[in-house]
């Protein structure tokens, strides 16, 4: 006959048998469940990537971390240019303009354009996109650009005349670059290009409204 010793050494050895199992199994349970996931987020970018059409996966570039698609890298190759003129015109300001207004928006589109074309050349960069793809033909026009005789016509004149030339042209300028925001805007998917696209709609058009009071009163 078995001691009352006996029994309960047995009980408690089974008791822990049946503990050491379940631990086991919930830590192989643990293991299958957890397998999918990537702790550095390299499956979630995937998926992203996956539903926005990314071309190459996401950004590698930290200005414009995330996915980003033919439009983004359109609207960046488009606008860099597009700016650069905007510069080029504001330029020919020096020496010529008369009114104060037209000096205050120049200083303003120089401030925020140069800044503006170096972010978009990093985005490209991290993109491993060319700066340029030549969309002045193929049916990709930038909106809104001078011709070189529009530019030699501005150069060419002071005063008042400057004035009244540039306010202008400059409307017709930011009206390309406010319509090719707008497209970036709706067709888009990297945040950081979008959030240009709406600072390029909201600043653009405040100048198109100023420099329409400009010429009303020139």
């Amino acid at each position: 006959m078995r001691t009352f010793t006996q029994r309960t050494t047995r009980k408690l050895a089974l008791v822990g048998a049946v503990t050491a199992t379940g631990l086991l199994l919930a830590a192989c349970g643990t293991d299958d469940s957890m397998s999918g996931m990537d702790h550095n987020g390299t499956s979630a970018s995937a998926t992203a990537s996956a539903t926005t059409g990314t071309p190459s996966g996401a950004a590698t570039d930290a200005a414009a971390p995330g996915p980003f698609n033919d439009a983004d890298v359109m609207f960046a190759q488009m606008m860099i240019p597009h700016h650069e003129q905007a510069l080029e015109m504001a330029k020919l300001a020096d020496g010529r303009a008369e009114d104060s207004e037209i000096k205050s928006l120049v200083s303003a589109i120089d401030k925020a354009q140069d800044p503006e074309i170096q972010k978009m050349k990093a985005w490209l960069k991290g993109w491993n996109k060319p700066e340029s793809a030549g969309h002045g033909s193929g049916g990709h026009s930038m909106s809104g650009m001078m011709s070189e005789k529009d530019m030699k016509d501005l150069a060419a004149v002071k005063g008042k005349a400057f004035d009244r030339k540039f306010a202008e042209l400059m409307i017709a300028h930011h009206d390309g670059a406010v319509e090719m925001a707008k497209e970036e805007q709706k067709k888009g998917v990297n945040v950081t290009a979008k959030a240009l696209a709406d600072d390029v709609v909201r600043t653009q058009s405040d100048e198109i409204s100023a420099l329409r009071k400009i010429l009303d009163r020139l």
